[in-house]
């Protein structure tokens, strides 16, 4: 998929873990797992605007495009 998350990366930078932003934001751990780890196939704009809010952070800073021929360039 050419949609990459960088939910880790912006965790990290929030010095934040996944359990906090699941109490702050109030989705399961699960599917913020699965967010994260790039196993979703879509996301809510509620979600995501909660998601921001929490991490005070822009959407761009969470979803990133790479074309195809980039991401098989990197493996």
């Amino acid at each position: 998929m050419a949609i990459i998350i960088n939910l880790d990366v912006m965790l990290a930078k929030r010095k934040m873990s996944l359990t906090e932003l699941t109490e702050k934001v109030g989705i399961t751990m699960a599917n913020l797992s699965i967010l994260k780890n790039g196993k979703a196939k879509a996301i809510r704009f509620s979600t995501l605007d909660s998601i921001c809010k929490a991490l005070d952070c822009q959407p761009g800073d969470i979803l990133e495009y790479r074309s195809e021929t980039n991401l098989k360039d990197e493996i």
